[in-house]
């Protein structure tokens, strides 16, 4: 589904490198549904920006062999001049959908009403939140990527999220970043360790939470 070929990832600063991957070579496959563990800094979202060809490696290659998702509650994502129509019918031009059946759920899926035709840096976080999504539901992804999914709108609407992801979920596969174990527990049955652009896998969600809680 997604291969790293020698990816090299670093972002210079004031105090040198900070190294995101250094000399990476790994396979996801189909199947994996893998949640992300690593200390503040060490680069966890990006790493998911890189996996949904967001963000270029410095070096290096990431192939792509599947439709990922952006990841899920990355605000960034959406243009703020366009209203949150726009952003829908922007988004399914951009993976090749027709865009009118996308709009139309995102219309009804956000509840946002007259909102959804506003531009969106008018939009409060919540609402915001509401239509990136909406718009990640609004299309059929083999690889969903979370980054800290959090919760919703009212309870009602929680539960739609959480009632439509999980029927998403059973022909798709996760990669989360969270710093809930439980949530990671919920979404993930293998682990991955970022440190010091270094990043190690285990088959075992809690082997991999001993090898973290233990890093040096």
């Amino acid at each position: 589904m997604v291969r790293f070929d020698r990816a090299v990832k670093y972002f210079s600063t004031g105090a040198g490198r900070r190294w995101i991957l250094r000399d990476a070579s790994f396979d996801i496959v189909r199947g994996d549904n893998i949640g992300i563990l690593g200390r503040n800094g060490a680069g966890k979202s990006t790493l998911l920006r890189m996996i949904c060809g967001m963000e270029l490696p410095n070096r290096g290659t990431v192939h792509r062999y599947s439709k990922i998702s952006w990841p899920l509650g990355l605000a960034g994502s959406l243009q703020g001049s366009l209203t949150g129509a726009e952003n829908a019918k922007f988004v399914a031009r951009i993976y090749g959908t027709p865009s009118a059946p996308v709009v139309e759920f995102v219309r009804e899926f956000s509840e946002l009403g007259p909102a959804i035709d506003v531009p969106v840096r008018t939009y409060s976080s919540g609402m915001r939140a509401r239509l990136t999504f909406a718009m990640s539901m609004s299309l059929r992804f083999r690889c969903y990527l979370i980054d800290e999914l959090t919760a919703v709108g009212d309870r009602q609407f929680r539960q739609k999220c959480i009632d439509t992801f999980a029927e998403r979920r059973e022909s798709a596969d996760v990669i989360i970043v969270s710093h809930q174990i439980n949530t990671i527990k919920d979404f993930a049955d293998k682990i991955a360790v970022l440190d010091s652009g270094q990043i190690t896998f285990f088959d075992n969600v809690d082997d991999g939470f001993y090898y973290y809680n233990n890093l040096p």
